[in-house]
């Protein structure tokens, strides 16, 4: 088949891929994301699969809350470093840094300390995850043209997913068939993520310039760190302005909201279900078949979102994409889920990956399109925000509304419910906004454009 007569999508893939500024930010997001997957599972399979330590719901997002609240606080004043800094800076020294600090966590894990030094580690290397993760996000604008950011975050957010759920793989099998499921099994997982971390700290330092990432020298602040300091809360105040000023980029920020504070009580209702309903052996660890099974099925959603979501965008809007998103969702909840099959669950886990895949990208897409560049890394800060924010409230209403395993209609038809309501209230929101300002694929020069 010759180029010309290829599938769009084929097309607008080779676009992208043609600019090597993209293929290197992708290959370090693809290591670095390698290496989060090795090093939070590890964190996780302490937890939750560790035959020397159990947890109940509450305490799998107490777990999670430790790790990611901390961060969400400060992430609007981090947004205001990011464009301060230069982003190539932000990549190699975060990345430099993380490798530094998960040595000496995989030795508190391989002694089984608890201590809470290894978990205020823990919180500065998933902190620095966020800010990385922001920064890579700020600076694709500079690396790939306006009119190819859907295709280009399309690849970025799902390889950057699918390299994390490799890594947690990659981590599982390790302790599954050469390490033993135990506090030494872990930490050694976990030290083998500095390597990664290492790797793409050394790809970002040598595949930019200094300045090739941004922030443009026009747009970049310059002073001392303390005068930064002083200006975070009004940086943020302005970010929060600007943000609000988007109206298709704030609603699909509470869209994506909405749909994180649901995914929260699904998450945490598979990882009960799976340890408990659904594993046939006596210990937590031999739930590790079927997490793997239900890994498999999120990849492939996020795979087909990847492949399915630019072209969709591009020919009905993002946010019409958006609406049948959600509202897929709850009926995929309610066909795959209810009967609490094993095999069906993972109908919705593909589903809801799909959807989840789907919605970050048109909403990463929207906050590149419409923010200002000396903008764009406070409003990624405040979007992460919600981000975990909303999923770690998910996870304590299912935790206070979930049974010990898991399994109950009520909560899962409610959610079900809730996705379909936020469909119909986001339809009625950003459609109404598309509506006036033009519809998003009629711009010739818009991440939506046919051309």
């Amino acid at each position: 088949m010759s180029a010309a007569t290829a599938p769009p999508q084929t097309h607008f893939v080779r676009g992208v891929l043609r600019q090597r500024g993209f293929r290197r930010l992708l290959t370090v997001r693809v290591v670095a994301q390698i290496g989060d997957g090795l090093f939070q599972g590890a964190l996780a399979g302490t937890v939750l699969f560790n035959p020397e330590q159990r947890a109940g719901g509450m305490a799998i997002a107490a777990g999670f809350a430790v790790l990611l609240l901390p961060y969400s606080l400060i992430g609007p004043y981090v947004g205001v470093f990011l464009d301060r800094w230069r982003r190539r800076s932000i990549v190699a020294f975060a990345n430099s840094i993380r490798a530094l600090l998960v040595l000496p966590i995989s030795l508190y894990i391989w002694h089984g300390e608890e201590s809470p030094i290894p978990f205020l580690l823990a919180l500065i290397v998933i902190g620095l995850n966020r800010f990385f993760l922001a920064g890579l996000s700020a600076a694709t604008p500079h690396v790939v043209d306006d009119r190819k950011l859907v295709t280009a975050n399309s690849f970025a957010a799902t390889l950057g997913s699918l390299s994390f759920s490799v890594g947690i793989g990659v981590g599982a099998a390790l302790i599954k068939s050469v390490l033993a499921t135990s506090f030494h099994g872990y930490a050694l997982v976990a030290a083998l993520a500095a390597a990664f971390y290492a790797v793409s700290a050394l790809i970002g330092r040598l595949s930019f310039g200094v300045d090739e990432l941004g922030p443009d020298a026009t747009d970049r602040h310059t002073g001392s760190i303390r005068v930064a300091v002083r200006e975070v809360n009004r940086g943020t105040v302005a970010g929060v302005r600007h943000l609000a000023a988007k109206r298709g980029a704030a609603y699909l920020m509470l869209a994506q909201a909405a749909f994180r504070l649901l995914y929260g009580v699904v998450l945490l209702a598979c990882l009960l279900l799976f340890r408990t309903v659904f594993n046939h052996g006596d210990e937590p660890s031999d739930s590790f078949g079927t997490i793997a099974n239900a890994f498999f099925a999120g990849g492939v959603g996020m795979l087909v979102a990847s492949f399915v979501t630019p072209g969709i965008a591009r020919r009905i809007g993002g946010w019409r994409w958006v609406a049948l998103l959600l509202a897929t969702t709850g009926v995929g909840l309610l066909g795959f889920g209810l009967p609490f099959d094993p095999v069906l669950l993972l109908g919705a886990v593909f589903v809801t990956s799909l959807a989840a895949q789907g919605l970050k990208i048109v909403t990463d897409t929207s906050l590149q399109h419409e923010c200002a560049d000396e903008y764009r890394g406070r409003v990624f800060s405040i979007n992460d925000t919600a981000f975990n924010i909303t999923l770690v409230a998910g996870m304590y209403l299912g935790a206070l509304t979930l049974p010990e395993d898991g399994q109950s209609t009520a909560v899962l038809s409610t959610v079900a419910a809730g996705y379909l309501l936020a469909a119909a209230g986001y339809a009625a929101l950003g459609g109404r906004w598309a509506r006036r300002v033009g519809d998003d694929i009629a711009d010739p020069d818009g991440p939506y454009a046919r051309n």
